[in-house]
């Protein structure tokens, strides 16, 4: 079986594979995970906070993206969003945003879910005590979050960003559905060009094996760095 490998493709489609799939990937992932980290982290404040609305409204909005499929999301977004465009705008016809802006939106959207309850568990993770004398100051809610709370609550939290970050690498490869070409989908592309699937799909799975083994282990080592020791 094995003697039947033509590696010889894979060889000649790297510059292809990593020049414009991985980095496409690589890109995704960052955009979405920054995005995410941002509108999370508000989403979690206002899970915290004492405006019971708004504090409703977060929640919801976080139980309902953790309760469906991020294909079913991706489909959603594709669809749904140039008709918001439209609307938003007032044009009498959808929007075009492209593939890669709706795909980016999704994952910020998707991720925005799970950071939001990453951050909030690092937000109660800080001692009252500290809140409470921030407060005693005069300092207000948003003033204690943003200069006392966040971040410690991000360096506790840090380890677990950075993984659900890797989780969120592995999820990009299902913007195949849009056609869009990420790593995963050059590898389709060359694999259907050359008639070589096993060879290619094998590679693939190796190399996503080796990012993101090789980022967890980096992510292990820096827990121990970052951990506070009270």
């Amino acid at each position: 079986m094995f003697s039947q490998f033509d590696l010889g493709v894979v060889g000649a489609s790297l510059p292809y594979l990593f020049g414009q799939g991985m980095v496409f990937t690589l890109t995704l992932t960052a955009l979405a995970a920054g995005l995410g980290l941002v509108l999370g982290t508000w989403l979690a404040m206002l899970r915290l906070s004492g405006l019971p609305g708004l504090r409703h409204v977060a929640k919801l909005y976080v139980e309902l993206m953790r309760s469906l499929p991020l294909v079913l999301v991706i489909f959603w977004f594709y669809f749904l969003v140039p008709y918001l465009g439209a609307w938003a705008t007032g044009a009498s016809e959808p929007i075009q945003v492209g593939a890669f802006t709706s795909a980016l939106i999704t994952f910020t959207l998707f991720e925005a879910a799970y950071f939001s309850e990453i951050m909030r568990a690092g937000l109660q993770s800080i001692p009252k005590g500290q809140t409470a004398a921030a407060q005693a100051l005069g300092l207000g809610y948003w003033q204690v979050m943003g200069s006392v709370v966040l971040p410690q609550a991000f360096r506790n939290m840090l380890p677990l960003l950075l993984t659900q970050t890797i989780v969120l690498f592995q999820d990009t490869s299902l913007v195949y559905v849009l056609s869009l070409t990420d790593f995963l989908g050059a590898a389709v592309k060359v694999a259907q060009r050359d008639g070589r699937l096993v060879e290619m799909y094998l590679f693939a799975a190796l190399t996503y094996l080796v990012i993101c083994l090789a980022a967890s282990l980096l992510v292990r080592r820096l827990q121990s760095h970052v951990a506070i020791i009270r």
